[in-house]
């Protein structure tokens, strides 16, 4: 079954054979006007077959370019599919803890906020068919991206997000309240938050344990990552010493968040670590829909296009052969 997406556009036809009326009243007009004289034989108009051979051929090379434009499709026989959705937000710190060079990538000495970059991007990527959100936090929380289809607008936000772009603390609380109004007004979803962060809530208008109510009220899962390294070997006057980058880092606040909404919560000391991280969070939540008939589609537009085309080529390889030939013709009668 062949359907248009755009039919109204198939009004563009008349555009033609309108414009070739009022060409030719025009012409009849100014020749009625014009005082009669003899002409030359070389100078006798074109016969009128080869005028309606031409405009014919111009009618039909129109007529596949508007044909093309109104976006023919084949739809194919209907199938039955359970469509299988997630639907999420990511929260992701930007505090000026996440400044600390303690991971690596490929061997190369990164921060946490480049790290996470690295692993989420990849994670965002392998979305397709998912519902995703974006949300920055600092000292305070707000919305980088609403809760889309368009992934790859929420990738390139967070490419784009920068450190100590909205302060140097941490409101956790904040970030998990504005998940949470994100998810109420939809109902039909399994309400996901993803929160990243390496430190402690130190900022904000909401409690970390007011927003793990708000969430486990309406139904909001957390899965919190805590990230950066245990232990890292730093020089000093005295020598080299091991300390604890991660000595902020709140992991029973991070943990009792995701216990209470039915979430859980991770551990991310390396980029290794966030990478299986994401890779477990890959089998989580799938949302089972109905099942709905759906017709397969594909587009037509191409043929016409391609066979508008090669008469309009037609016709101007006609005219070049045409002027040719009427200028070697008329050099034959000059040199004779």
């Amino acid at each position: 079954m062949i359907e248009f997406a755009w039919p109204w556009l198939g009004l563009l036809w008349l555009l033609a054979p309108g414009l070739y009326l009022v060409r030719k009243r025009k012409q009849r007009q100014f020749s009625l006007l014009q005082m009669p004289k003899l002409q030359q034989s070389s100078q006798q108009p074109e016969p009128a077959k080869k005028r309606s051979w031409l405009v014919l051929l111009s009618l039909l090379a129109w007529t596949l370019l508007v044909l093309a434009v109104t976006r023919p499709q084949w739809l194919g026989e209907p199938v039955q599919v359970r469509s299988e959705a997630r639907e999420m937000v990511l929260a992701v710190d930007l505090s000026g803890s996440m400044e600390i060079a303690d991971m690596q990538i490929e061997g190369r000495e990164v921060n946490r906020l480049t790290m996470v970059k690295h692993v989420v991007s990849d994670f965002i990527e392998r979305r397709q068919g998912d519902k995703m959100g974006l949300i920055l936090f600092a000292d305070t929380a707000y919305a980088q991206a609403p809760i889309t289809y368009d992934l790859r607008s929420v990738r390139q936000l967070l490419e784009e997000a920068q450190l100590r772009l909205i302060g140097e603390r941490t409101a956790i609380g904040d970030a998990v309240a504005l998940a949470v109004k994100r998810f109420r007004d939809n109902e039909n979803t399994n309400r996901i938050l993803i929160l990243l962060t390496d430190g402690q809530n130190t900022a904000g208008n909401v409690s970390p344990e007011q927003a793990t109510q708000l969430a486990a009220y309406y139904d909001v899962k957390i899965y919190s990552i805590g990230v950066g390294a245990d232990e890292v070997i730093v020089d000093s006057f005295f020598g080299k010493r091991r300390v604890n980058p991660s000595r902020d880092l709140d992991e029973d606040m991070l943990r009792g968040m995701a216990e209470a909404t039915g979430g859980e919560y991770f551990r991310a000391r390396s980029t290794e670590e966030l990478e299986e991280i994401y890779r477990t969070l890959d089998a989580y939540e799938p949302v089972s829909g109905d099942e709905q008939l759906r017709r397969p589609r594909s587009e037509l537009f191409f043929w016409p296009a391609g066979a508008a085309f090669a008469v309009f080529s037609l016709i101007w390889l006609s005219s070049l052969l045409r002027q040719h030939w009427q200028r070697r013709t008329a050099r034959y009668a000059t040199d004779a």
